[in-house]
């Protein structure tokens, strides 16, 4: 009797404990917000959304979240004659697995990536390694756990075959090409995140195709990747415009600068107004035909509110004019990536009021706000995350998202995808994704940025904040005719190196901005800074 009665006790006790649990789970479900309506041919999806949640295919971890990655491979899966993929860093297995899969269908399967990331990881010898920067060093360390598939501390070839997304892609035959492929050591940067399926489905996102980008550092299970949106557009027009852009560099091998000139297109979908434009753009066309200009006259014609999550914000103009709208009582609040956030060239600086110098040299036509805002600030993400987005929500009903950064190397010199959309539908769900990050980031100045500008406020130059944020015109220098003294007035430019550039001109004419890398000491910083103030 007394066993039977210490069956039943723990019996009682083993229901409490299921119900109590039951409980706590429907608890956390009542919670989460209900996932918002798609719009019929453009849905969103976001990999940090808190309305979704998914088992993760490599960590085999459930958390919340859009599956970015099972999106893709779904998109690929249905290919029926054409995959276009133009990605700057590819290193998913399960996406190439379906790339492989597809071209062995008959699929025609092309892709386009960054040189920098277009050999594949387990190619490189110990002494390659040795001398790879820490970053990524760390990035090749976890690369190798990944591909340990039975954790024996060593990396088999059939291990190698089934994780190195190059190595899959590889023995499948499927052809890629590089920015390399046109005889030159790379173009700027291959930014573009984009896929184009049968000539009608678009998917264009922040992400690249990593681990950390999508689902989270293997070595961190706290890890939930870097903040990122995928769009999957059902639309055979805008399919043929970027089509158009995948042609000018896979078949033409035309990176960059070598693009033709293309002004911003725009098409009807449904109930949306999509405006596509591609970087880079010559310095020599007007900025407002460019991808920053897109951006900043998009920007401009707000009326209530502007909310951005930005990975970089470094564009002086599009600041000028986010200024603007402050101006006219426009709500402004910006999130930025903070490890760029406080940095002297960050526009958030300006939105805050306040300049940071780079030894005591300031951005020229720098503009701390007279009117500081308190709405800017950084995303607290888990440890190794980043925030990743590139996009702009403007009163509620248009949005701004694609590979492109906000600053000049994105505008001036990489190969990028700007979209703007104009539909409620779509920028409620870009809104949601804001409030979510919005509510918990850190706002205003960190107490180190505060100390440090006070230290330069004492050893620096004094700043002072313009009055106006008008554009003003800038008289550019050509760097085939100025004089000596003409290119020492350029900013960053000093005695010696407006020599070098005299003697490189004499070998060979100035044709672009990109000839400036031939020139001894021109940093790619520095190449941004010119963009708008030479021409040849």
């Amino acid at each position: 009797m007394q066993l039977l009665s210490t069956k039943r006790h723990f019996y009682y006790l083993f229901l409490l404990i299921f119900l109590l649990t039951a409980c706590k789970g429907l608890q956390s479900q009542s919670k989460r917000p209900q996932p918002l309506p798609q719009d019929l041919l453009i849905q969103v999806y976001f990999n940090h959304t808190e309305s979704e949640e998914y088992k993760e295919p490599y960590r085999q971890q459930t958390r919340l979240g859009d599956d970015l990655e099972k999106q893709i491979i779904d998109s690929i899966s249905q290919a029926k004659s054409t995959v276009d993929v133009a990605v700057q860093e590819f290193r998913l297995p399960k996406i190439a697995e379906a790339l492989a899969d597809r071209h062995k269908a008959g699929v025609k399967v092309r892709l386009i990536l960054e040189n920098n990331y277009s050999r594949p990881w387990s190619s490189l010898t110990a002494q390659e390694v040795k001398k790879l920067q820490k970053r990524e060093q760390e990035r090749y360390q976890e690369f190798s756990k990944f591909v340990d598939i039975n954790k024996d501390g060593k990396t088999s070839t059939e291990e190698v075959n089934q994780r190195d997304a190059l190595i899959i892609l590889r023995n499948a035959k499927i052809p890629w090409i590089d920015d390399t492929a046109d005889g030159s050591k790379g173009s700027s940067l291959m930014h573009h995140k984009f896929l184009i399926i049968d000539q009608r489905i678009a998917i264009v996102t922040s992400a690249n195709f990593t681990l950390s980008d999508i689902h989270g550092d293997l070595i961190n299970p706290n890890s939930l990747g870097n903040a990122n949106n995928l769009l999957k557009i059902d639309s055979p027009e805008l399919a043929s415009i970027f089509t158009e852009e995948f042609n000018f560099i896979y078949a033409e091998k035309k990176f960059g600068l070598k693009k033709p000139f293309r002004p911003p297109k725009q098409i009807t979908l449904g109930n949306s107004t999509i405006t596509i434009n591609f970087s880079p753009t010559s310095p020599t066309q007007p900025w407002i035909e460019t991808s920053n200009g897109l951006i900043g006259k998009t920007l401009n014609s707000a009326t209530k509110s502007i909310d951005t999550a930005l990975f970089v914000f470094s564009e002086q103009r599009i600041a000028n004019i986010l200024g603007t709208r402050h101006e006219k009582n426009v709500k402004i609040r910006s999130l930025i990536e903070p490890s760029f956030a406080y940095r002297p060239y960050s526009e958030a600086l300006d939105m805050m009021g306040v300049a940071l110098s780079d030894k005591c040299k300031y951005e020229i036509d720098n503009h701390p706000w007279q009117n500081p805002i308190t709405t800017v600030g950084v995303p607290i993400l888990s440890k190794g995350d980043l925030l990743h987005h590139k996009f702009g929500v403007i009163d509620n009903q248009t949005v701004i998202t694609g590979s492109h950064n906000w600053s000049e190397a994105a505008n001036y010199g990489n190969d990028e995808a700007v979209l703007v959309i104009s539909n409620p539908t779509i920028a409620a769900h870009y809104s949601q994704e804001f409030e979510r990050i919005y509510r918990t980031a850190k706002l205003g100045l960190p107490g180190r940025i505060q100390n440090q500008i006070k230290t330069q406020q004492k050893q620096c130059p004094k700043v002072t904040a313009p009055s106006t944020y008008e554009n003003k015109a800038i008289q550019k220098v050509n760097l085939n005719t100025a004089s000596q003294k003409e290119l020492e007035a350029l900013p960053g430019v000093g005695k010696k190196l407006a020599s070098r550039i005299i003697v490189a001109r004499q070998q060979k004419e100035f044709t672009s901005l990109k000839d400036l890398d031939k020139v001894s000491g021109v940093s790619v910083r520095l190449r941004e800074k010119l963009g708008d103030r030479i021409t040849w």
